[in-house]
Formats: structure tokens, C-alpha cells, sequence
């Protein structure tokens, strides 16, 4: 199989980049000139420099391939020109699928989030099923990934066999920019995180997560969507775990959200004049708001998602990130 990945300098695609070689698969990647390909050094692939806005580049890199991959995405909670995000991950999306569809591939599996799902919020956990809205979207990435997962569906209609993947909050080695979840890891590393806020998370392993992606391209229903997560955890746990595997101690300090709220807005509006990225993200903070619980048991029942335990997976990223220059 000859698999075609965007995305692969990010930390899922590099990791996905890595499971289809173990597999024996020969894998051509999209990288945009100039970006930081560190993820990728010392991998026998085949590079395809070009760029998800350029649909006749795209179209010539997926001949001869197979199954398409498109974790590619513009992940930020704060971004000076919104439009950038929305190019990047809803257009970019309909002309990565154009071509696909071009080129009529046996498979394409397309990484969505599990932001773009519906979630009580109150700790029961949601499935690929839960009632939602574009109105529920808190925040510019989420929003356009809800709309780029609409746009990815649409493409059902035309025969293109697809496959939705909704990552929950991977972690593990890999996590080079670093994402804002691995942020916290390293925040707490560094011993910057005196206190932490009333939510939760679901955590997967980074491998297990890239490896749901390879099972969805040959096991996943055309048209489905499958959540790739494993345990569901509050902040405050993820904390006693990194405390378990490090011996640095959890913070204890329980902050209230309405003051926390309060200084995001301040921090958003100091950034728009300033253009630089806010100490304290107002999506961030607006996310947190809910605990992010959901339920993986699809996945799992249907592709075989593996579960690697959560402290198995922190533990890998603290290694990681000690190992390469982000602890002080």
C-alpha cells in the first residue's frame, strides 16, 4: 500500500508516519517549503513539497497512491487573522478531497477532532452521536473544523470513500511545537503550574491514536466516524499522575473559573493589539468550561483501537520532553 499523509511534520501525522512504515508501507508526505521537518529525520519517505491550497500540486501527489490520509490542520486556540485558519483547514480540506477524488483512491481517512462533536459537559461522555450544532463551538479551530468536517462528508455524495477519525487529546513522544495539552505537561515539568481548574480531559497515547487512523483506512465503515480515545480524566488526575511518574508534587490550589474567565478576555484584547499570543487563551479557557469526556468503545469494538493506559502515555511524553531540551 502506498499511502499519501498531510500533516506529518505535526505530532499525530508524524506518529501515523511512523506506524505505516512498520507495516511496511511506502509513504509520500506533504510538506509545505521551509517547515520544520525535525519529526520526520531519519524516516525513508518520500517528501512532496506543496501546499493544501495549490488543488493541481495536490492532485499530482496522490497519483500512484493509494489511501489518503489527512490529519493536516491549523491547531491554535489564538490566531491574529482567523481567515488564515479557516483557508487552511476548511478549504484546504474540500481541495486535498478534490483530489482525492480525482485520483479515485481506494480509501481516504480524514482526522477530525472530538471538539467537533457534541458534549454534555457535565462528565457523561459523548459518542459520534451526540446532538450538536456549529452554535456549541467555542472558538476559531474548533469552528472551522466543524465545518471542514461538514465539507468532508459532503464528499460522500460524489463516491469518495471516506472515513472520519475524531482524535480526543493524544500525548506521548513527538510533540515537538508543543501542542497545548503537552504545554501543560511541560508547564508542569518546568514547575510552572502552581494551580489548575476544575475540568477533564480524555487522553490516548499518540501511537495508539495514529494507529486508529490505520485501522480506520482498513476496517472503518465508508461514511462512519470513530473516536479515537481511551481514558477519561480530570485535570486535577492528570496532575496526580505526572506526580506518580515524576515525584514533582500536584498542585493543590483549585482556581474559580469567573476570574480566570475575566483575565482571558483582557489577555485576548491585549493581543489584538499587540499581535502576540495571549498568556491565558479566552478558547482555552471557554473549553474548560466543560469537561471533554467521550467515549471511544466504537472504536474500539469495531477497529480494534488499541488503549495503552493514560499513565503509560504521560509517562512516554515526560521522557520525551526530558530528553529533548524542554525541561529546565
Amino acid at each position: 500500500m502506498k499511502a499519501f499523509v498531510t500533516g506529518a511534520t505535526g505530532f499525530i501525522g508524524a506518529s501515523l508516519v511512523r506506524e505505516l512504515l512498520k507495516d511496511g508501507c511506502s509513504v509520500r508526505v506533504l510538506v509545505r517549503p521551509g517547515s520544520d521537518r525535525r519529526n520526520l529525520e531519519g524516516l525513508t519517505i518520500e517528501l512532496w513539497e506543496g501546499d493544501l491550497r495549490d488543488g493541481v500540486n495536490l492532485r499530482a501527489g496522490l497519483e500512484e497512491c493509494d489511501v489518503l490520509f489527512h490529519a493536516a490542520a491549523d491547531y491554535r486556540l489564538w490566531t491574529r487573522n482567523p481567515a488564515e485558519m479557516y483557508e487552511s483547514n476548511v478549504a484546504g480540506t474540500r481541495n486535498i478531497l478534490e483530489a482525492a477524488l480525482a485520483n479515485r483512491l481506494a480509501r481516504v481517512v480524514y482526522t477530525s477532532s472530538v471538539g467537533t462533536l457534541g458534549n454534555p459537559g457535565d462528565g457523561t461522555p459523548g459518542t459520534e452521536t451526540t446532538p450538536v450544532a456549529f452554535a456549541d463551538m467555542v472558538g476559531d479551530y474548533k469552528k472551522s473544523k466543524f465545518l471542514a468536517e461538514r465539507e468532508a462528508q459532503s464528499f460522500l455524495a460524489q463516491g469518495l470513500p471516506l472515513v472520519i477519525v475524531n482524535p480526543s487529546t493524544p500525548v506521548g513522544g513527538g510533540d515537538v511545537k508543543p501542542t497545548p495539552t503537552g504545554k501543560i505537561i511541560v508547564d508542569f515539568l518546568n514547575r510552572k503550574m502552581p494551580a489548575y481548574l476544575d475540568t477533564g480531559l480524555n487522553i490516548i497515547d499518540v501511537t495508539d491514536c495514529a494507529r486508529g487512523h490505520i485501522l480506520a483506512a482498513r476496517k472503518g465503515r465508508i461514511g462512519e466516524k470513530y473516536i479515537l480515545g481511551n481514558e477519561n480524566l480530570t485535570l486535577q488526575r492528570i496532575f496526580d499522575l505526572l506526580a506518580q511518574i515524576t515525584g514533582i508534587p500536584a498542585p493543590k490550589v483549585r482556581l474559580p473559573y469567573a476570574p480566570i474567565l475575566a483575565a482571558a478576555y483582557c489577555n485576548e484584547a491585549i493581543s489584538r493589539l499587540t499581535g502576540r499570543e495571549p498568556l491565558i487563551p479566552l478558547a482555552g479557557v471557554q473549553m474548560a468550561r466543560k469537561f471533554m469526556y467521550f467515549d471511544s468503545s466504537k472504536a474500539v469494538r469495531e477497529l480494534g483501537l488499541p488503549q495503552r493506559p493514560a499513565l503509560e502515555a504521560l509517562g512516554t511524553a515526560v521522557e520525551w520532553f526530558r530528553s529533548n531540551g524542554y525541561v529546565r
